[in-house]
Order: C-alpha cells, then sequence, then structure tokens
C-alpha cells in the first residue's frame, strides 16, 4: 500500500521562493513518496498565520516557513506545537547567529532583495559572457575562467549560463564531426578546460527528443547511435589531447555539474600552484 501524500506548507512573509527551494531538495531525497507542496505567501499577521496552520491541523503535514519579524516567528512557532505540526524555521536561527557574530542588528525588512553590489553586477556580466561566447561564437576563450568542450546536447549552453549565474565566465566549444576545433582552444590556459561526456544511449533519447520537437525528419542521423558514437570518440580524442579532465553529465542535473566543473578548476588550480612553488 503506498504511503499517503505528505503535505509541504510554505509559509512566507514574501513569496516563499527561500523555503520552496528548499523543499524541492527534500523531495528529492524522498523519491518513493508522494508531496503536495503548498504555499502560504504574503502572511502578514498571526492571523494570517491561524488560517494557514488551520489548513494543516490533523494532516500529514511538514511546515517550512521564513519570517522575518521575529514576532510572527514566535507565533508560528507557538500555533505549531498547539496543532502537534513538525516545522522547520529557516531564518530564525541563521539571522540570530549572523547578528551575533557580526554584532550587527538584522534590518527584518520581510521580501528584502540582494544588493545591486559588486557581486551582482559581476553576475550579470557573467551571464552576458556566456550568451555572446556560446556554441565557439566569436573569440571569446582567453577571457573565459572555464571552458567546456563537448558534442551537441551536452548541457554546455545552460550550464555556462549557469555557471554564469554564480559568477563565472564560461565559453563553450563544439564537437563536431569532421570539423576541427579552433586553434585558440590549444593556445589558451589548459587548466580552465573541462570535458563533458554522456552516456551513448541517453544521448540518443535527448536527441530523439529534440528531432520530434523541431518536426526534422531530415536531421534523423543526428539521433542515430553509430553517428552518437563516432562523435563522442572524437570529443573524446580532443579531451585527450587537451588532457582536460571530463565529467559524465548523464545523470547530473545542471547544477551538480556546475558544482563539479567548479571543484575540478579548483583542484586544477591548487596543483598548479603547488608544482609552482
Amino acid at each position: 500500500m503506498p504511503n499517503p501524500p505528505v503535505e509541504l506548507h510554505v509559509v512566507s512573509d514574501a513569496t516563499g521562493e527561500t523555503a520552496a527551494r528548499l523543499v524541492q531538495a527534500l523531495e528529492a531525497q524522498f523519491p518513493d513518496q508522494e508531496f503536495v507542496e503548498i504555499r502560504h505567501p504574503r502572511v502578514e499577521s498571526e492571523d494570517d498565520l491561524q488560517l494557514a496552520v488551520n489548513r494543516m491541523r490533523g494532516r500529514p503535514a511538514v511546515v517550512v516557513y521564513t519570517l522575518v519579524q521575529p514576532e510572527l516567528r514566535d507565533a508560528m512557532r507557538t500555533l505549531c506545537r498547539r496543532a502537534r505540526l513538525h516545522y522547520c524555521d529557516l531564518l530564525g536561527h541563521p539571522i540570530d547567529a549572523v547578528a551575533r557574530v557580526s554584532g550587527q542588528a538584522a534590518k527584518m525588512t520581510p521580501g528584502s532583495r540582494p544588493p545591486l553590489n559588486s557581486a551582482y553586477f559581476k553576475r550579470m556580466e557573467a551571464i552576458e559572457f556566456a550568451v555572446r561566447f556560446d556554441d565557439g561564437v566569436m573569440h571569446g576563450l582567453r577571457d573565459a575562467e572555464v571552458v567546456l568542450v563537448g558534442v551537441s546536447r551536452t548541457s554546455k549552453t545552460p550550464l555556462s549560463i549557469y555557471l554564469g549565474y554564480l559568477g563565472h565566465k564560461a565559453a563553450n566549444v563544439p564537437v563536431v564531426k569532421g570539423i576541427a576545433p579552433p586553434p585558440e582552444l590549444f593556445e589558451i590556459d589548459q587548466t580552465k578546460v573541462v570535458g563533458l561526456t554522456i552516456d551513448p544511449n541517453r544521448l540518443a533519447e535527448i536527441r530523439r527528443a529534440r528531432v520530434r520537437a523541431m518536426g526534422a525528419a531530415r536531421n534523423r542521423k543526428y539521433a542515430e547511435l553509430m553517428e552518437i558514437y563516432e562523435e563522442l570518440e572524437q570529443a573524446e580524442k580532443l579531451h585527450r589531447r587537451l588532457g582536460c579532465p571530463v565529467i559524465d553529465i548523464s545523470e547530473l542535473s545542471i547544477e551538480e555539474t556546475a558544482h563539479r566543473v567548479l571543484r575540478v578548476l579548483e583542484e586544477r588550480h591548487a596543483e598548479t600552484k603547488a608544482t609552482a612553488q
């Protein structure tokens, strides 16, 4: 008999996006459990909290809340205990901890946006860089902080943009059967080059879906396994020639791949620095 759905209630004095991201991570850890996500955004008073708790009372529910005002956090904790609900306060303890260490009081402003500081503009510049130098367009390899090399449909473009969101300038070079890579690829700092590969059957599945979506029957060869094996073999030869680390993205999300790329780059830079010393 399957387990009944667990209700994940997201309560926030803003949009609830911060808590929603945690909820998604929670769900991923219980693949055999069915969940129902229920949002309670823009709560502004204890009455709003009471209405939300009334909806959860007696249900198989877990409450995740991001409330900035200490009074609302205290009220939510009390209401959850009275209703015997499992709850998680995402902002309370971190705000208190940062205040103690920094010696400064938090602004306590619901829905506060990150400041338009240098880090913000660095992210915007990096995202623009990823778009401008996508798929080997123009000559941005020398200015890139990371260069991704892989065959078509190995998530090079979304990965480059996500790395840009994290503040890293990423360019990518496609491996195309019968076409030589740009000479610049062999002239840049090789420690910033990362290869991408994928299981042939998984790639065939992705490409078949792509061909169907585009209605491009004449490009059917693009999704054939024999063609894919040849392309991946060409990519493998190029990766060996570059001497770059290779990440298999077959079962990885964009976020997981990005963090692996950054970890690999850190390790390579550390090795280079140690060798130089």
